[in-house]
Protein backbone atom coordinates (compact mmCIF):
# COMPACT_ATOMS: atom_id res chain seq x y z
CA UNK A 1 0.00 0.00 0.00
CA UNK A 2 2.75 2.65 0.86
CA UNK A 3 4.69 1.50 -2.30
CA UNK A 4 1.46 2.33 -4.21
CA UNK A 5 1.41 5.22 -2.54
CA UNK A 6 4.89 6.41 -2.80
CA UNK A 7 4.50 6.42 -6.96
CA UNK A 8 1.90 8.40 -7.19
CA UNK A 9 3.11 10.97 -4.72
CA UNK A 10 4.90 12.53 -7.74
CA UNK A 11 1.82 12.65 -10.13
CA UNK A 12 0.03 14.41 -7.43
CA UNK A 13 3.03 16.50 -6.39
CA UNK A 14 3.69 17.42 -10.31
CA UNK A 15 -0.34 18.20 -10.45
CA UNK A 16 -0.17 20.60 -7.54
CA UNK A 17 2.99 22.41 -8.68
CA UNK A 18 1.59 23.16 -12.07
CA UNK A 19 -2.01 24.35 -11.08
CA UNK A 20 -0.05 26.92 -8.47
CA UNK A 21 1.90 28.14 -11.32
CA UNK A 22 -0.53 28.13 -14.08
CA UNK A 23 -3.69 29.33 -12.24
CA UNK A 24 -3.67 33.15 -10.37
CA UNK A 25 -5.66 33.03 -7.55
CA UNK A 26 -8.44 34.36 -9.41
CA UNK A 27 -7.89 31.23 -11.63
CA UNK A 28 -8.06 29.37 -8.57
CA UNK A 29 -11.40 30.61 -7.51
CA UNK A 30 -13.20 30.18 -10.90
CA UNK A 31 -11.83 26.57 -11.30
CA UNK A 32 -13.21 25.48 -7.68
CA UNK A 33 -16.68 27.06 -8.77
CA UNK A 34 -16.93 25.45 -11.99
CA UNK A 35 -16.09 22.30 -10.06
CA UNK A 36 -18.58 22.96 -7.73
CA UNK A 37 -21.24 24.21 -10.63
CA UNK A 38 -20.53 20.62 -12.15
CA UNK A 39 -21.78 18.39 -9.35
CA UNK A 40 -24.57 20.70 -9.01
CA UNK A 41 -25.82 20.92 -12.99
CA UNK A 42 -26.46 16.93 -12.84
CA UNK A 43 -30.70 17.73 -12.82
CA UNK A 44 -30.83 20.97 -15.25
CA UNK A 45 -34.74 20.61 -14.38
CA UNK A 46 -34.03 21.68 -10.89
CA UNK A 47 -31.37 24.19 -11.10
CA UNK A 48 -29.49 26.62 -13.19
CA UNK A 49 -26.06 25.71 -12.00
CA UNK A 50 -25.26 24.64 -15.64
CA UNK A 51 -25.58 28.00 -16.98
CA UNK A 52 -22.57 29.02 -14.50
CA UNK A 53 -20.71 26.19 -15.26
CA UNK A 54 -21.55 27.05 -19.10
CA UNK A 55 -20.01 30.42 -18.94
CA UNK A 56 -16.95 29.85 -16.31
CA UNK A 57 -16.32 26.48 -18.87
CA UNK A 58 -16.02 28.83 -21.68
CA UNK A 59 -14.03 31.48 -20.26
CA UNK A 60 -11.54 28.84 -18.85
CA UNK A 61 -11.41 27.31 -22.28
CA UNK A 62 -10.63 30.71 -23.96
CA UNK A 63 -7.92 32.01 -21.31
CA UNK A 64 -5.79 28.07 -22.21
CA UNK A 65 -6.18 28.73 -25.85
CA UNK A 66 -4.68 32.54 -25.48
CA UNK A 67 -1.62 31.09 -23.30
CA UNK A 68 -0.90 28.80 -25.83
CA UNK A 69 0.22 31.96 -28.70
CA UNK A 70 2.48 33.21 -25.43
CA UNK A 71 5.72 33.41 -27.06
CA UNK A 72 9.30 35.25 -25.80
CA UNK A 73 12.64 35.60 -27.12
CA UNK A 74 15.22 36.90 -24.50
CA UNK A 75 18.55 36.09 -23.38
CA UNK A 76 18.60 35.65 -19.35
CA UNK A 77 21.75 35.63 -17.29
CA UNK A 78 22.28 35.04 -13.33
CA UNK A 79 24.81 37.08 -11.02
CA UNK A 80 25.51 34.42 -8.29
CA UNK A 81 27.47 34.95 -5.17
CA UNK A 82 30.00 32.08 -4.32
CA UNK A 83 28.38 30.80 -1.48
CA UNK A 84 25.07 30.96 0.11
CA UNK A 85 24.57 29.90 3.99
CA UNK A 86 21.73 27.44 5.43
CA UNK A 87 18.89 29.09 6.72
CA UNK A 88 20.70 33.26 5.84
CA UNK A 89 18.80 34.87 2.97
CA UNK A 90 20.15 35.55 -0.22
CA UNK A 91 19.10 38.39 -2.56
CA UNK A 92 20.98 38.10 -6.44
CA UNK A 93 20.13 40.07 -9.59
CA UNK A 94 19.10 38.50 -12.87
CA UNK A 95 19.08 40.33 -16.53
CA UNK A 96 16.39 39.66 -18.90
CA UNK A 97 17.22 40.99 -22.42
CA UNK A 98 14.61 41.74 -25.13
CA UNK A 99 15.23 40.47 -28.26
CA UNK A 100 11.78 41.09 -30.10
CA UNK A 101 10.74 44.26 -31.66
CA UNK A 102 7.42 43.45 -29.18
CA UNK A 103 7.66 45.50 -25.50
CA UNK A 104 6.86 42.81 -22.69
CA UNK A 105 5.13 43.88 -19.36
CA UNK A 106 3.70 42.18 -16.73
CA UNK A 107 5.33 39.50 -16.74
CA UNK A 108 5.95 36.94 -13.39
CA UNK A 109 9.64 35.07 -13.21
CA UNK A 110 9.69 31.44 -11.67
CA UNK A 111 12.97 29.85 -10.68
CA UNK A 112 13.39 26.06 -11.88
CA UNK A 113 15.56 24.24 -9.84
CA UNK A 114 16.45 20.38 -10.72
CA UNK A 115 14.47 18.22 -8.39
CA UNK A 116 15.83 14.47 -7.69
CA UNK A 117 13.33 12.08 -6.61
CA UNK A 118 13.85 10.45 -3.68
CA UNK A 119 14.08 6.39 -3.61
CA UNK A 120 11.14 4.22 -1.76
CA UNK A 121 14.13 2.93 0.30
CA UNK A 122 14.87 6.84 1.44
CA UNK A 123 10.99 7.73 1.48
CA UNK A 124 10.30 4.72 4.25
CA UNK A 125 13.16 5.76 6.90
CA UNK A 126 13.74 9.30 6.39
CA UNK A 127 12.57 10.53 9.65
CA UNK A 128 11.86 14.64 9.57
CA UNK A 129 12.21 17.25 11.61
CA UNK A 130 8.83 17.28 13.03
CA UNK A 131 8.27 13.57 13.15
CA UNK A 132 6.36 14.04 16.53
CA UNK A 133 4.01 15.93 15.53
CA UNK A 134 2.75 14.18 13.18
CA UNK A 135 -0.63 12.61 13.83
CA UNK A 136 -0.46 8.79 12.88
CA UNK A 137 -2.42 8.72 9.63
CA UNK A 138 -0.19 11.50 8.10
CA UNK A 139 3.07 9.32 9.72
CA UNK A 140 1.71 6.03 7.76
CA UNK A 141 0.77 7.63 4.66
CA UNK A 142 3.81 9.80 4.90
CA UNK A 143 3.03 12.99 2.57
CA UNK A 144 4.27 15.52 4.73
CA UNK A 145 7.24 13.22 4.60
CA UNK A 146 7.53 13.42 0.44
CA UNK A 147 6.87 17.07 0.57
CA UNK A 148 9.93 18.01 2.92
CA UNK A 149 11.94 15.22 1.30
CA UNK A 150 11.17 17.43 -2.52
CA UNK A 151 12.03 20.88 -0.42
CA UNK A 152 15.58 19.20 0.86
CA UNK A 153 16.21 18.07 -3.10
CA UNK A 154 14.89 21.09 -4.19
CA UNK A 155 17.84 22.94 -1.77
CA UNK A 156 15.96 26.43 -1.99
CA UNK A 157 12.89 28.70 -1.74
CA UNK A 158 12.44 30.93 -4.12
CA UNK A 159 9.20 33.50 -4.34
CA UNK A 160 8.03 34.40 -7.88
CA UNK A 161 9.26 37.77 -8.97
CA UNK A 162 6.91 40.73 -10.66
CA UNK A 163 9.11 41.89 -13.73
CA UNK A 164 9.46 45.61 -14.67
CA UNK A 165 8.26 46.61 -18.06
CA UNK A 166 10.50 46.65 -20.90
CA UNK A 167 10.72 47.95 -24.19
CA UNK A 168 11.73 46.04 -27.31
CA UNK A 169 15.67 45.45 -27.83
CA UNK A 170 16.65 46.38 -24.05
CA UNK A 171 17.43 44.67 -21.00
CA UNK A 172 16.27 44.77 -17.11
CA UNK A 173 17.22 43.64 -14.57
CA UNK A 174 15.63 42.23 -11.05
CA UNK A 175 16.39 41.35 -7.40
CA UNK A 176 15.73 37.56 -6.55
CA UNK A 177 15.56 36.43 -2.79
CA UNK A 178 15.48 32.90 -1.86
CA UNK A 179 16.16 30.81 1.26
CA UNK A 180 18.52 27.96 1.18
CA UNK A 181 17.16 24.97 2.68
CA UNK A 182 20.05 22.68 3.20
CA UNK A 183 23.74 22.25 2.01
CA UNK A 184 25.00 21.19 -0.98
CA UNK A 185 24.67 22.59 -4.45
CA UNK A 186 21.62 24.01 -5.73
CA UNK A 187 21.13 23.25 -9.53
CA UNK A 188 19.76 26.09 -11.22
CA UNK A 189 18.17 24.99 -14.76
CA UNK A 190 16.23 27.87 -16.15
CA UNK A 191 13.32 30.40 -15.63
CA UNK A 192 10.23 30.26 -16.64
CA UNK A 193 8.09 33.70 -17.18
CA UNK A 194 4.20 33.59 -16.92
CA UNK A 195 2.04 35.92 -18.90
CA UNK A 196 -1.88 36.10 -17.75
CA UNK A 197 -4.95 35.94 -20.09
CA UNK A 198 -7.18 39.29 -19.98
CA UNK A 199 -9.15 38.22 -17.83
CA UNK A 200 -6.72 36.87 -14.89
CA UNK A 201 -7.35 33.34 -14.52
CA UNK A 202 -4.81 31.43 -16.70
CA UNK A 203 -0.84 31.68 -17.10
CA UNK A 204 1.20 31.37 -20.24
CA UNK A 205 4.50 30.12 -19.52
CA UNK A 206 7.16 30.20 -21.24
CA UNK A 207 10.69 28.44 -20.21
CA UNK A 208 14.72 30.03 -20.98
CA UNK A 209 17.75 27.72 -19.99
CA UNK A 210 19.60 29.25 -17.89
CA UNK A 211 21.67 26.14 -16.10
CA UNK A 212 23.63 27.74 -12.88
CA UNK A 213 24.91 25.50 -9.36
CA UNK A 214 24.94 27.68 -6.06
CA UNK A 215 26.88 26.25 -3.38
CA UNK A 216 25.35 26.11 -0.09
CA UNK A 217 27.30 26.06 3.09
CA UNK A 218 26.50 24.08 6.75
CA UNK A 219 24.75 27.05 9.11
CA UNK A 220 27.41 27.96 11.45
CA UNK A 221 26.97 29.18 15.38
CA UNK A 222 29.93 31.34 17.19
CA UNK A 223 31.56 29.62 19.54
CA UNK A 224 34.95 30.69 21.56
CA UNK A 225 38.73 30.46 20.66
CA UNK A 226 39.97 27.16 19.48
CA UNK A 227 42.78 26.89 21.92
CA UNK A 228 43.36 23.44 22.41
CA UNK A 229 46.93 23.13 23.45
CA UNK A 230 50.23 25.10 23.76
CA UNK A 231 52.36 22.70 22.93
CA UNK A 232 53.50 22.73 19.44
CA UNK A 233 54.72 19.48 17.74
CA UNK A 234 57.87 18.32 15.93
CA UNK A 235 56.53 17.71 11.73
CA UNK A 236 59.98 16.05 10.08
CA UNK A 237 60.29 18.05 6.87
CA UNK A 238 58.48 21.30 8.14
CA UNK A 239 55.02 22.18 6.41
CA UNK A 240 54.77 21.15 2.79
CA UNK A 241 53.09 23.88 1.02
CA UNK A 242 50.82 22.49 -1.70
CA UNK A 243 52.23 19.12 -1.24
CA UNK A 244 55.54 20.26 -3.37
CA UNK A 245 58.07 18.33 -3.86
CA UNK A 246 60.82 18.18 -1.53
CA UNK A 247 61.06 19.09 2.09
CA UNK A 248 59.93 22.33 3.15
CA UNK A 249 62.12 22.91 6.01
CA UNK A 250 62.53 26.75 7.44
CA UNK A 251 65.24 28.85 6.36
CA UNK A 252 67.79 29.49 9.57
CA UNK A 253 71.10 31.35 8.53
CA UNK A 254 74.62 30.77 5.96
CA UNK A 255 77.28 29.45 6.67
CA UNK A 256 81.06 28.12 4.91
CA UNK A 257 80.59 25.01 2.98
CA UNK A 258 81.46 21.73 4.86
CA UNK A 259 82.63 18.46 3.25
CA UNK A 260 78.98 16.35 2.80
CA UNK A 261 76.86 19.18 2.39
CA UNK A 262 73.99 18.75 -0.64
CA UNK A 263 74.67 20.72 -3.57
CA UNK A 264 70.93 21.80 -3.51
CA UNK A 265 72.06 23.78 -0.11
CA UNK A 266 74.49 25.87 -1.91
CA UNK A 267 73.69 29.64 -1.51
CA UNK A 268 74.60 30.55 -5.22
CA UNK A 269 74.67 34.50 -5.25
CA UNK A 270 77.09 34.58 -1.88
CA UNK A 271 79.22 32.40 -4.12
CA UNK A 272 79.42 34.57 -7.16
CA UNK A 273 80.19 37.62 -4.53
CA UNK A 274 82.50 35.61 -2.19
CA UNK A 275 84.34 33.40 -4.51
CA UNK A 276 83.88 30.56 -2.24
CA UNK A 277 80.95 28.06 -1.38
CA UNK A 278 78.29 29.07 1.07
CA UNK A 279 75.16 26.32 1.79
CA UNK A 280 71.79 27.14 3.35
CA UNK A 281 70.91 26.28 7.03
CA UNK A 282 67.99 25.15 7.17
CA UNK A 283 65.83 24.10 10.68
CA UNK A 284 62.82 21.45 11.07
CA UNK A 285 59.49 23.25 12.17
CA UNK A 286 57.62 22.94 14.74
CA UNK A 287 53.97 23.68 14.94
CA UNK A 288 50.07 23.44 16.24
CA UNK A 289 48.33 21.23 14.74
CA UNK A 290 44.59 19.90 15.59
CA UNK A 291 41.90 17.46 14.37
CA UNK A 292 38.56 17.39 13.92
CA UNK A 293 37.38 14.48 13.31
CA UNK A 294 33.78 14.03 11.70
CA UNK A 295 31.63 10.74 12.69
CA UNK A 296 29.60 9.89 9.16
CA UNK A 297 28.31 6.30 9.81
CA UNK A 298 24.67 6.45 10.59
CA UNK A 299 21.74 6.16 8.28
CA UNK A 300 19.13 7.88 5.86
CA UNK A 301 17.21 7.61 9.43
CA UNK A 302 19.11 9.63 11.36
CA UNK A 303 19.49 12.58 8.78
CA UNK A 304 18.49 15.60 10.51
CA UNK A 305 20.87 14.01 13.75
CA UNK A 306 23.12 14.13 11.17
CA UNK A 307 23.10 17.69 9.78
CA UNK A 308 23.41 19.02 13.20
CA UNK A 309 26.75 17.16 13.48
CA UNK A 310 27.76 18.64 10.29
CA UNK A 311 26.49 22.16 11.26
CA UNK A 312 28.61 21.69 14.63
CA UNK A 313 32.07 20.75 12.55
CA UNK A 314 31.14 23.67 10.57
CA UNK A 315 30.98 26.08 13.18
CA UNK A 316 34.34 24.97 14.74
CA UNK A 317 35.90 25.46 11.45
CA UNK A 318 35.09 28.97 11.59
CA UNK A 319 36.08 29.35 14.81
CA UNK A 320 38.37 31.84 15.79
CA UNK A 321 42.05 30.62 16.12
CA UNK A 322 45.66 31.70 15.55
CA UNK A 323 47.17 31.73 11.71
CA UNK A 324 49.79 29.45 12.56
CA UNK A 325 47.71 26.71 13.59
CA UNK A 326 46.34 23.85 11.04
CA UNK A 327 43.18 22.13 11.46
CA UNK A 328 43.05 19.08 10.11
CA UNK A 329 39.31 17.67 9.26
CA UNK A 330 39.16 14.01 8.89
CA UNK A 331 35.98 11.56 8.18
CA UNK A 332 35.15 8.83 6.20
CA UNK A 333 32.96 8.46 2.81
CA UNK A 334 33.84 6.68 -0.25
CA UNK A 335 37.07 6.69 1.34
CA UNK A 336 39.23 8.29 4.09
CA UNK A 337 39.34 11.94 4.00
CA UNK A 338 41.73 13.71 5.11
CA UNK A 339 42.10 17.78 4.56
CA UNK A 340 44.62 20.31 6.41
CA UNK A 341 43.61 23.94 6.51
CA UNK A 342 46.19 27.01 7.43
CA UNK A 343 49.35 28.19 7.23
CA UNK A 344 49.97 28.37 3.27
CA UNK A 345 47.63 24.87 2.93
CA UNK A 346 43.42 25.18 2.53
CA UNK A 347 41.61 27.92 3.59
CA UNK A 348 38.40 28.05 6.02
CA UNK A 349 36.73 28.46 3.36
CA UNK A 350 37.71 24.90 1.60
CA UNK A 351 37.30 22.90 4.33
CA UNK A 352 33.19 24.63 3.89
CA UNK A 353 33.03 23.21 0.54
CA UNK A 354 34.25 20.20 1.59
CA UNK A 355 31.73 19.91 4.91
CA UNK A 356 28.79 21.22 2.37
CA UNK A 357 29.47 18.20 0.27
CA UNK A 358 30.12 15.34 3.10
CA UNK A 359 27.46 12.89 2.90
CA UNK A 360 26.30 9.95 5.63
CA UNK A 361 28.70 6.40 5.30
CA UNK A 362 26.37 3.74 5.86
CA UNK A 363 28.15 1.00 4.54
CA UNK A 364 31.37 1.16 6.62
CA UNK A 365 31.97 0.90 10.65
CA UNK A 366 33.78 3.64 13.82
CA UNK A 367 36.71 1.52 13.51
CA UNK A 368 37.67 2.59 9.81
CA UNK A 369 37.57 5.97 11.28
CA UNK A 370 39.33 4.78 14.28
CA UNK A 371 42.47 3.62 12.40
CA UNK A 372 42.43 7.16 10.14
CA UNK A 373 42.95 8.72 13.72
CA UNK A 374 45.59 6.42 14.47
CA UNK A 375 47.77 7.21 11.28
CA UNK A 376 48.18 10.86 11.91
CA UNK A 377 47.57 11.07 16.22
CA UNK A 378 51.62 11.78 16.43
CA UNK A 379 51.39 14.81 14.65
CA UNK A 380 48.44 15.87 16.53
CA UNK A 381 48.48 19.16 19.41
CA UNK A 382 44.48 19.04 20.40
CA UNK A 383 41.96 17.08 19.30
CA UNK A 384 38.35 18.06 18.61
CA UNK A 385 35.81 14.88 17.61
CA UNK A 386 32.05 14.95 16.68
CA UNK A 387 30.12 11.47 17.27
CA UNK A 388 26.62 10.67 16.30
CA UNK A 389 25.79 7.91 18.80
CA UNK A 390 27.15 6.51 21.83
CA UNK A 391 28.32 2.88 21.68
CA UNK A 392 31.00 0.19 22.10
CA UNK A 393 32.99 1.34 19.06
CA UNK A 394 32.54 4.61 19.67
CA UNK A 395 33.35 4.60 22.88
CA UNK A 396 36.72 2.68 22.27
CA UNK A 397 37.50 5.52 20.05
CA UNK A 398 37.18 8.07 22.61
CA UNK A 399 39.42 6.20 24.91
CA UNK A 400 41.78 5.99 22.54
CA UNK A 401 41.99 10.14 22.24
CA UNK A 402 41.84 10.20 26.00
CA UNK A 403 45.08 8.40 26.30
CA UNK A 404 47.17 10.64 24.35
CA UNK A 405 49.09 13.27 25.81
CA UNK A 406 47.09 15.82 24.43
CA UNK A 407 43.59 18.33 25.21
CA UNK A 408 40.97 15.88 23.63
CA UNK A 409 37.10 17.32 23.43
CA UNK A 410 34.41 14.85 22.45
CA UNK A 411 30.95 16.04 21.38
CA UNK A 412 28.33 14.13 21.13
CA UNK A 413 25.55 15.33 19.20
CA UNK A 414 21.67 13.68 20.36
CA UNK A 415 18.47 14.36 19.83
CA UNK A 416 18.03 14.03 23.93
CA UNK A 417 20.33 13.56 26.77
CA UNK A 418 22.59 11.11 27.27
CA UNK A 419 23.86 9.44 30.53
CA UNK A 420 27.66 9.13 30.27
CA UNK A 421 30.01 8.71 33.22
CA UNK A 422 31.92 11.62 34.10
CA UNK A 423 34.90 9.46 35.34
CA UNK A 424 35.23 7.51 33.09
CA UNK A 425 34.81 9.94 29.85
CA UNK A 426 35.84 13.18 31.53
CA UNK A 427 36.47 14.92 27.07
CA UNK A 428 32.67 14.13 26.20
CA UNK A 429 30.39 16.80 25.69
CA UNK A 430 26.45 16.27 25.00
CA UNK A 431 25.49 18.85 22.48
CA UNK A 432 21.47 18.62 22.07
CA UNK A 433 20.08 19.04 18.41
CA UNK A 434 17.51 21.74 18.72
CA UNK A 435 20.28 23.89 21.00
CA UNK A 436 23.05 24.12 19.12
CA UNK A 437 23.79 27.83 19.18
CA UNK A 438 23.66 27.52 23.03
CA UNK A 439 25.86 24.94 23.66
CA UNK A 440 28.12 25.28 21.33
CA UNK A 441 28.82 28.88 22.75
CA UNK A 442 29.56 27.36 26.70
CA UNK A 443 31.69 24.55 25.46
CA UNK A 444 34.78 24.55 27.02
CA UNK A 445 37.51 24.93 24.56
CA UNK A 446 40.24 26.38 26.15
CA UNK A 447 42.82 24.41 27.86
CA UNK A 448 46.36 25.48 28.41
CA UNK A 449 47.91 22.19 28.96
Amino acid sequence: MRRFLFYNFHFVYNTDRWVRRHFTQAGLLVLGTLVASSVFSIDTRQTFAYQLFSVLFALLLFATLYSLFFRLHVVVKRELPRFATVGEPLHYRVSIENKTANPFMGLVLFENIHIALPSFTTFVSTQVPYQEKLNWFDNYIGYPRWIWLMAMSRGATIEPIVLPNCIPLAQIHADVSMIPLRRGYVHFTGMSFARTDPFGIFNGLYTAACPDTLLVLPKRYPVGNLYLSGSRRYQRGGVHLAMSVGDAEEFYALREYRAGDPLRHIHWKSLAKLSKPVVQEFQDEYYVRHALILDTFTTTKHTVLFEAAVTVAASITCAPRSHEILLDLMFVGLQTYHFSSGRGLAQTSDLLETLACVDICADKTIEHLLNLVKQQVNSFSGCVCILLQWDAGRQELVRFLQSLPIFSLVLLVSHEPVDIDPIAFPAVRVLLSHELAEGLATLPLSSKN
